[in-house]
């Protein structure tokens, strides 16, 4: 792949999952939907696209390449805690709270495999833990702890759900889009259990389910299938390193079709989040 169609596919993929932040706090403000049915409407039409573009491949699912339920737990863990989360933040807030939980939760598990930090990394990994806390402080960027939760919560599921797709890559899984096309299939059922158990409460209009539907059919859908093109020739620090991208096109986002303001708490914040997160996971020249 040369440098140029490289960063092609980066830079679509990193704007399909900050434009999954965007449509879910559009749809939950200016819409009546509520988050159960965009859930429900973001994994099936997510399923709908992978499948589609897995036959365009000429790929077949079948029981051996299609991912497990427990990876399908963790998608649906991720998707169900995104949605519930943004009712109360706002696009910035809740990107940089996800992809700091991703990260913290992939490096903990590395800890825990016996990877050592040097004083450096140390360093980056107190001061994001630093960042986090300031962020979810009454009167900076304002989340309800409720929200700030559910939003942490989908983030270690999400960590969780890289973190198997890995495990299972390598035992031999080597088509991570059929696999994650198999996943999502297998999260509709989940969405319509939790669907029933939230009828009283369920609403929605034409407005937020197609913001639902844009969200799962091409920023999940066709985003994790792009961005599984370029993730072979990425090194595991590059692709770690590139998501931090997302937060800061989510928060521009935010400020230019939803009308969000950017405090200097906030700014201060998302500095020693990502910053220190960067200093984790850079490599030693």
């Amino acid at each position: 792949m040369t440098p140029w169609r490289l960063t092609g596919w980066v830079s679509v993929a990193m704007l399909a999952f900050a434009g999954n932040s965007l449509l879910c706090r559009m749809a939950l403000k200016h819409t009546s939907i509520d988050p159960t049915s965009f859930t429900l409407g973001r994994l099936v039409s997510g399923a709908i696209m992978l499948l589609v573009v897995v036959r365009l491949k000429r790929g077949v699912v079948t029981p051996a390449n299609n991912g497990n339920w427990w990876s399908a737990a963790a998608l649906f863990a991720y998707a169900a805690g995104f949605s519930f989360a943004y009712v109360s933040m706002t696009a910035a807030t809740g990107a940089l709270l996800l992809f700091g939980a991703v990260q913290a939760t992939m490096i903990g598990y590395g800890l825990i495999q016996g990877e050592r930090l040097r004083l450096s990394q140390v360093a980056g990994f107190a001061l994001a833990l630093v960042g986090l806390v300031v962020l979810m402080l009454p009167g900076l960027a304002t989340p309800s702890m409720l929200g700030s939760m559910s939003m942490l919560g989908a983030g270690v599921a999400w960590g969780a759900y890289s973190l198997r797709g890995k495990l299972l890559q390598s035992r031999g899984a080597s088509n991570p889009t059929l696999m994650t096309a198999g996943n999502f299939a297998r999260t509709v059922p989940m969405a319509l259990v939790l669907s029933l158990l939230m009828w009283p409460h369920l609403a929605w209009d034409s407005a937020g389910l197609a913001y639902a539907v844009v969200s799962g059919a091409l920023a999940s859908g066709l985003g994790y299938a792009i961005w599984y093109q370029a993730l072979p020739a990425l090194k595991a620090t590059q692709a770690a390193t590139v998501q931090l991208s997302v937060p800061v096109i989510a928060a521009l986002g935010g400020v230019v079709f939803l009308g969000e303001r950017l405090t200097l708490p906030m700014l201060l914040a998302s500095a020693a989040i990502l910053g220190g997160i960067t200093l984790v996971i850079l490599e030693k020249k």
